[in-house]
């Protein structure tokens, strides 16, 4: 198979038959991320990832207190559901605020809608239940095939002891093709590989061209025992979005460092002559690794998620990796 059929290839998703593109769409942002998506705008965007040939559609009731679901759902009802991937998480649990009043809203979580709903940490058998229970309505469609495990942070004997053995007898009765965990570090997922039989994690901003510390534990770990792979937030929140670092440049959700806005820099200026973006290299590095199933990708817009998907489109010539190993800024 030649560079450019490996990347867009689909690869399995698990271990039940599932495969997946390149790029998946995680679509936080259909849950009103940080700002309100307009009524003429949200409702093109999953189109628009179906006709870029997107099939991976990732989910949770967090986003947006589970106006994300709802709009994909709504997105993926014209769709034959047989064609598509779908995975939502469990973790939070929504139920009524109390203390919600008029005008109040969830944007201290980053999502600017009403807060007229709240999340409550449940990581047990009855929670998990209950969540996917939830989601399903909101979703409006008949199943769900991956459930992730959502931010067990601080509660990951709750997750052994609760939510991953409910998940393990959904799977087991066919309830649910395939179950993970999905999180903001590799140390935590790379446990549960070992400890548990789930088969797909999604592991974010932490394999990526800044940070590789995937690479030393949940990698190896993945690849030994069988667990696909899916890489979100390649981009680490937004200096690896542009073709170089713009001013003001966040790394995590923070201001990015000065070491790492050069070390982006130094990054585009070796790519700039073979033609290629710092946002192709962001997406395309991890799937370089053959654990990596999928990468994760949000966006607001049609546009954007159309421009998205066309970042793996284009194979990296071998030999611009190799430059940029040389200059120790690839290991």
């Amino acid at each position: 198979m030649d560079i450019v059929n490996t990347l867009t290839a689909s690869r399995a998703y698990g271990r039940s038959g599932l495969t997946v593109g390149p790029i998946g769409y995680g679509v936080a942002a259909l849950g009103n991320l940080y700002r309100p998506l307009a009524a003429d705008v949200w409702p093109g965007i999953v189109p628009a990832a179906w006709e870029a040939g997107i099939r991976y559609f990732d989910t949770a009731p967090h986003y947006g207190l589970g106006l994300a679901e709802q709009r994909l759902g709504l997105g993926l009802q014209q769709y034959d559901r047989d064609a598509f991937v779908l995975s939502t998480k469990v973790g939070r649990v929504l139920e009524p605020n109390p203390d919600y009043r008029d005008g109040d809203t969830d944007i201290g979580n980053l999502f600017a809608v009403p807060s007229t709903t709240r999340r409550r940490m449940d990581y047990s058998r009855d929670g998990v239940l209950r969540s996917i229970e939830d989601s399903l309505t909101r979703l409006g469609l008949d199943r769900i095939d991956v459930v992730f495990v959502h931010d067990p942070d601080e509660h990951e004997r709750e997750a052994l002891d609760g939510a991953f053995p409910a998940l393990d007898e959904l799977r087991s009765q066919g309830v649910i093709r395939s179950y993970g965990a999905g999180m903001n570090q590799s140390a935590m997922l790379t446990r549960f590989v070992r400890e548990t039989d789930l088969d797909i994690v999604m592991c974010a901003g932490r394999y990526t061209l800044l940070d590789q510390a995937a690479e030393h534990d949940l990698l190896p770990a993945a690849a030994e025992r069988g667990v696909s792979v899916a890489v979100a937030a390649v981009f680490n929140s937004g200096i690896l979005a542009t073709d170089r670092p713009i001013q003001g440049a966040t790394y995590n959700y923070g201001t990015a460092p000065d070491a790492l806005v050069e070390r982006a820099s130094r990054i585009a200026d070796i790519a700039a002559p073979y033609g290629v973006t710092v946002p192709q290299l962001a997406v395309q590095f991890p799937l370089r690794h053959p654990a990596v199933a999928t990468v994760v990708l949000g966006a607001d817009s049609a546009d954007q998620i159309t421009r998205n998907a066309g970042l793996a489109a284009v194979p990296v010539p071998d030999a611009l990796w190799a430059e940029l190993a040389e200059a120790g800024l690839l290991p």
